[in-house]
């Protein structure tokens, strides 16, 4: 156990946090992602509009494919980012609500002779599943088969849709269903004689699980002129795709190293969490603010900040100036070791 995790055991005493965060560390945590939204697009040219609308390369998803993608305006700046499922019949775009709105009208207003439409599923909700032992959680739904699927591939069970999704970046799986019969199947998966040992989990502790990992929320950690890479969203782009709305902008920065900013990890010393928002401070200089700032039971209070590159030294000692005081910080690289 590193000092910094031994520190944070010591500081912080075993809460509800703390359960369902071993649970997610350890076996399997459920939670239904009540902040997103299916959306399933159809129409003969949704293939085609789809890759050149986002950062992703459609055209080379197979069908039972899931992909990470980017909705970019014409200077890379983020407006959405999402996990698109590749179907035989249309494709399926599961996406924060609160982003869904900004990205529909992006796309619609580029929408112009496409044979391509939008359909909300208002009925359909997703159930996450977190940690090493989550595929077994859903296979005691969906049966046994579920838990061999390989990262980034879902299948239709018993009218469920089944996805091997590492949202976070760390072992998760995803159920797409009815949401009058989420309920249900959380219920049938604590039940299950063979099940792994899970437990439901609340927002809270997928929120620093999301930090953990450094994994930037769009309109969160990120404004309305971050640029893709400044948010290490690199992994939803496709860099060997052909144009898309965002893309000089991502090649140009990628190729001359253009990139002055970008997200690192905070961890944060003493057990008071500052508020977001606070500057951070190196060498006299304001370098960034902080966005997200979690209590994680692992590596005690730390945080996200798109900063700098004056400041990207892992280990290097920050001040934020928050509106509830002032804090010493260390500068580390994603995801917390």
């Amino acid at each position: 156990m590193s000092s910094l995790e031994q520190g944070a055991s010591n500081a912080f005493p075993e809460s509800r946090i703390d359960a369902e965060y071993s649970a997610v560390r350890d076996c399997a945590g459920i939670a239904r992602l009540e902040d997103r939204i299916l959306i399933r697009v159809v129409g003969s040219d949704r293939v085609a509009f789809m890759h050149g609308m986002c950062s992703q390369d459609v055209k080379s998803l197979a069908a039972g494919a899931v992909a990470p993608a980017l909705i970019l305006n014409e200077r890379a700046h983020l407006i959405a980012d999402f996990f698109l499922y590749a179907e035989p019949d249309a494709l399926l775009i599961e996406i924060d609500r609160r982003l869904w709105l900004a990205a529909r009208d992006h796309l619609e207003r580029l929408l112009v002779a496409d044979d391509v439409e939008f359909e909300t599923l208002d009925e359909t909700a997703v159930l996450d599943l977190e940690g090493p032992l989550s595929g077994r959680a859903a296979a005691a739904v969906a049966g046994a088969g579920v838990a061999d699927l390989v990262e980034w591939q879902h299948v239709k069970a018993d009218g469920l849709t089944i996805a091997n999704l590492p949202r976070y970046g760390t072992h998760a799986y995803s159920i797409i269903a009815p949401r009058a019969i989420i309920g249900d199947l959380s219920a049938r998966i604590l039940a299950a004689p063979d099940r792994p040992k899970a437990s439901r989990v609340t927002p809270e502790t997928l929120e620093i699980v999301r930090v953990e990992n450094g994994r930037a929320a769009v309109g969160i950690d990120t404004n309305e002129k971050t640029i893709a890479l400044e948010a290490r969203l690199e992994p939803a782009i496709s860099f060997n795709k052909g144009c898309y709305v965002g893309q000089e902008t991502i090649e140009r920065a990628t190729a001359r190293g253009g990139i002055r900013k970008k997200l690192y990890g905070l961890g944060i010393a003493g057990n008071r969490l500052p508020a977001s928002g606070a500057a951070v401070i190196f060498e006299e200089k304001e370098v960034g603010r902080l966005t997200s700032v979690v209590r994680s039971p692992r590596f005690g209070a730390i945080g996200l900040a798109i900063i700098h590159q004056q400041a990207w030294t892992a280990g290097a000692t920050v001040a934020l100036h928050a509106d509830n005081g002032e804090f010493s910080a260390t500068v580390s690289d994603l995801p917390f070791q």
